[in-house]
């Protein structure tokens, strides 16, 4: 029984024995069918997988702002790569512990014997690529890393390769971060960036890139298809005029705690947005462009009293009798019940003509002009906001528009007060450029045109399609309408709610928006504050809106909040538009003579400056003297100096002469000086001609210079300021050779002064300017 056992246990093994042996010889012999039968096909198969087509992705073009800054544009970095198999064995170990050092001084991230290491492994292991760092260098850098050792031998002989990867810059940083826009991976974004990617993008080729461990390297075997690059977009953005948009806001909104804002800058007869600015809240006194309130749904809000001149514009057109005098009764409360619903004021304004109802912006009297006039056809009233184009988009070009929302009476949601409502700015909602748009075709003479933000498609210097303004309406009210309106406009800058930002250098036009937020469904103590408007009034060059939404603290309305940013956008926009600017010539007084305002001083200095100036002066006296202007010929067009007299011992006569003149004559002569006032010396404590005793106390009583004193010589006429050009002006004086003579002169005086007296000290130096 073991026997049998025993004999049947070894039958298996060796049967185990000769299934292995069968299985392993079967494959060897497949391997080597593999490897010499099939050899070939195999390799062929490895050879194609290995080598594969992938794009090349182009140069995105650049965004310009109107003066073509560049406002986005994409710059070339690069990573570093390395083929060690190109490198023969005398450049590598001739070179290889020199560019271990340098790659580990430049990178930082290894020492120089681990890049030693790295670098000799890959040669040893015969690695076709190693990429030596994954971080991005620029131009610069790369210009660097490529004179190298062995990386100078370039591509072929030195193994370097540099994988150039765009990274789009914004050399302005974050100003118009939100209009730029941005595009991500999946192609989606905001803003010209998304919306102009079509023509930005460019066209992506492709090449041929070899799969190896550690990364794809490309293969330039002359199949490859070069990517062409994107297009420019020139837009209508004023960088300058774009920052101070953005500062205003940004000041606003820390200062009164807001929720978000944005300001829209636009040419009246073009339409081309000059600035856009959109910041909301991310943290307490942070602002970013995080949205672009000025023209997507989140801006899209109710506008509050601006509204109220699209109420009188079809008020006025519905009833061209009504006179801008004709009065309406406010209630003496401030509170009256208007179709079922309670409209109140912010005052008691009692009975107002229809200017001064926009004026104060009474929305018990708007109301009522509304309702008595429109409430038996309240249909009339919705198509005349329509005929004006403001339940439409604008069809702006930028991707994002929202789509502004007019009540009709046929919607569900009308009700007995919708009328009253809507008329003052309630129950209807548009985005800021969508109101701008309106208030812009009223300063445009009733032309209501497309607002544009991109001007042009360019290839270099080449224009491929350039954009021109187009009318969306090309008379929105009648004449008289229009007339009437622009009165009601410059009454609230004149006379009505936004009386504050008046300036007497030019006009403005406008209106105050003060909205309540509806929230949960009902309205609330939060607001948001509004001003839109125009100038320079008389002849309208820009129009502009501001919002600000949910201000908080003292200052809570359209007229507190956003009115203060929309003038420190005009009086920087007036600034640099030098064609609306008065002529200095109108503001000049006249009757003035050419001569420079000069009363006494150095006879080498004034005559430098008259000759600077080219003023005919004469004099009897020598460089070295002290003169001082003759009075007899203060009105004519030249100038006579009269000597003065300084005598050795004595107090010189310093009247009329400046304070470091005076400085320099008296505390040269022993004398102590204390002066009282600026500018000019009006009277001396000690009389001019009295002997001088070292260490006397002189008091200086000084008078601006310009001011005409009775106790000093007579000015002469000031300089008639438009016929001085630049390089006339006295600060153009060559302060060097004037400052030469002054030293020259003080040593002079010095000398003889140890000669004739016997001082043992030297003369105080003259004050400096």
């Amino acid at each position: 029984m073991k026997g049998s056992v025993k004999k049947s246990i070894v039958t298996r093994v060796r049967l185990a024995f000769l299934g292995v042996c069968l299985f392993s010889c079967a494959i060897v012999w497949k391997v080597s069918r593999i490897q010499f039968k099939e050899g070939e096909k195999w390799r062929a198969l490895e050879q194609e997988r290995r080598i594969v087509y992938q794009p090349v992705f182009a140069t995105r073009g650049n965004i310009y702002s109107d003066n073509e800054s560049i406002m986005a544009t994409s710059l070339p970095f690069f990573r570093v790569a390395w083929d060690p198999s190109v490198v023969d064995e005398k450049t590598f170990k001739g070179g290889v512990d020199s560019l271990s050092l340098l790659l580990s001084r430049f990178f930082g991230d290894r020492t120089p014997r681990e890049y030693y290491r790295r670098l000799t492994d890959a040669k040893k292991g015969k690695v076709r690529y190693v990429r030596l760092n994954s971080r991005q260098i620029n131009f610069q850098e790369k210009k660097m890393l490529a004179q190298w050792p062995i990386f100078r031998g370039g591509k072929n002989k030195g193994g370097v390769i540099f994988e150039k990867v765009d990274k789009r810059f914004r050399p302005f940083g974050g100003l118009a971060q939100r209009t730029i826009g941005f595009l991500n991976e999946d192609k989606n974004g905001a803003g010209l960036e998304f919306t102009y990617n079509r023509h930005l993008a460019g066209k992506d080729g492709e090449a041929l890139f070899e799969r190896l461990p550690g990364g794809n390297k490309p293969i330039y075997d002359g199949t490859e298809v070069k990517p062409q690059p994107g297009y420019d977009v020139k837009t209508t953005l004023d960088i300058n005029l774009q920052d101070v948009a953005e500062n205003a806001l940004y000041k606003s909104l820390v200062d009164n705690s807001a929720q978000y804002g944005c300001v829209i800058l636009m040419e009246v007869q073009t339409g081309e947005i000059k600035a856009v600015a959109n910041l909301g809240k991310v943290a307490e006194g942070v602002y970013r462009e995080d949205y672009n309130y000025a023209i997507a749904d989140q801006g899209r809000t109710e506008p509050g009293s601006t509204f109220k001149l699209a109420s009188m514009m079809a008020l006025l057109e519905d009833n061209p009798s009504l006179s801008l005098d004709d009065t309406v009764n406010t209630g003496r409360s401030g509170s009256m019940r208007i179709a079922g619903a309670v409209k109140t004021d912010t005052h008691a304004y009692g009975r107002l003509s229809v200017k001064q109802v926009i004026e104060n912006s009474s929305n018990i009297g708007v109301a009522k002009l509304i309702n008595d006039h429109f409430s038996a056809n309240p249909s009339k009233y919705t198509d005349y906001l329509k005929q004006f184009g403001l339940d439409k988009p604008l069809g702006f070009q930028m991707a994002g528009e929202a789509r502004p929302y007019i009540k009709d009476p046929r919607d569900r949601s009308w009700s007995r007060t919708s009328l009253s409502t809507m008329c003052i700015g309630y129950e209807l909602k548009l985005a800021p450029l969508q109101t701008l748009a309106f208030y812009n075709a009223i300063a445009n003479n009733g032309v209501k045109v497309q607002p544009m933000i991109v001007r042009e498609i360019k290839q270099a210097d080449k224009v491929l399609e350039r954009f021109e303004p187009k009318v969306l309406n090309p008379r929105i009210c009648s004449e008289e309408t229009l007339a009437k309106l622009r009165q009601m406009l410059e009454g609230v800058v004149l006379n009505g709610t936004a009386r504050a930002i008046q300036t007497p250098d030019y006009t403005i036009a406008g209106k105050t928006g003060t909205a309540w937020k509806f929230k949960n469904g009902q309205y609330t103590k939060q607001y948001s504050t509004s001003f839109c408007g125009y100038f320079p009034a008389d002849k309208p060059k820009y129009s502009c809106i501001v919002v600000v939404d949910s201000p908080k603290g003292a200052n809570w309305s359209g007229a507190q909040v956003a009115a203060p940013i929309f003038r420190e956008v005009a009086d920087k926009a007036m600034a640099r538009d030098m064609a609306s600017q008065r002529p200095l010539l109108a503001r000049a007084p006249t009757n003035k003579s050419k001569v420079p305002y000069v009363r006494a001083g150095l006879q080498d200095e004034l005559t430098l400056v008259c000759q600077k100036l080219g003023v005919s002066n004469h004099s009897q006296a020598s460089g070295d003297d002290w003169v001082r202007a003759n009075r007899a010929d203060t009105n004519v067009n030249a100038v006579d100096w009269k000597p003065v007299a300084v005598r050795p011992g004595r107090v010189p006569d310093v009247t009329g002469l400046t304070l470091r003149d005076a400085l320099f004559l008296l505390e040269n002569r022993g004398l102590r000086v204390k002066a009282l006032g600026t500018g000019r010396v009006r009277q001396q404590s000690v009389a001019a001609g009295s002997g001088i005793r070292r260490g006397t106390v002189v008091t200086l009583a000084l008078e601006p210079i310009g001011t005409k004193s009775a106790d000093a010589p007579r000015a002469l006429p000031a300089p008639e300021p438009t016929q001085l050009t630049e390089n006339k002006l006295i600060t153009a004086v060559d302060l060097d050779e004037a400052k030469r003579i002054r030293t020259l002169k003080a040593k002079r005086q010095a000398q003889q002064r140890l000669s004739q007296q016997g001082l043992q000290r030297a003369p105080a130096a003259r004050p400096r300017a």
